[in-house]
């Protein structure tokens, strides 16, 4: 059952997991980055969730608040977890340079598998998305992951704006 799990997963799936492999390596290293590709993965694992939810749950207004409650819970522990990170932001290039995260790899690997293994179980059951349980384990924690990264983001976004004059940070590529 597993190799046809793992069979029937798209490439996109697979491709994704070695692109956050490589940014979790990335950020074990200090380093000057943009703001831009600080906020690839929040902006992955949002656009991840939305698709989900809406294929998924379509409008249903309980699901959404379960995400959005779980997004809230991720963004106060991703910013908790940066609270001893050096960030610092170079004026000149207008990219930050931070310490390196040993936080991110892990994390980036317990939420893809939570995600593939939620995806894949309603994949081969679509009735568990009618379980009250399941659903709210799912969007909760989908959620958390999600709000985590965002979280993070927005510590170096505040970050870089405190460093800032007004009207003088772009964000660099």
């Amino acid at each position: 059952m597993l190799q046809q799990l793992v069979s029937n997963t798209p490439v996109w799936v697979w491709a994704l997991l070695v692109f956050l492999i490589t940014r979790g390596i990335a950020a074990m290293k200090p380093g000057e980055i943009s703001l831009t590709k600080l906020a690839i993965v929040p902006a992955l694992f949002t656009a991840w969730g939305l698709w989900s939810i809406s294929h998924r749950f379509g409008s249903s207004w309980q699901a959404w608040g379960e995400w959005l409650v779980g997004i809230g819970a991720g963004m106060g522990l991703g910013w908790v977890l940066l609270r001893r990170a050096t960030l610092t932001l170079n004026a000149s290039t207008g990219k930050l340079w931070r310490s390196a995260d040993y936080s991110l790899l892990p994390l980036l690997l317990i939420t893809f598998a939570v995600k593939y293994g939620f995806e894949s179980a309603l994949a081969v059951s679509p009735a568990l998305g009618a379980d009250d349980s399941f659903r709210a384990a799912y969007l909760l924690l989908s959620g958390g992951f999600t709000g985590i990264f965002i979280g993070k983001y927005g510590r170096y976004l505040r970050a870089s704006h405190l460093a800032t004059p007004r009207g003088k940070l772009e964000a660099a590529g």
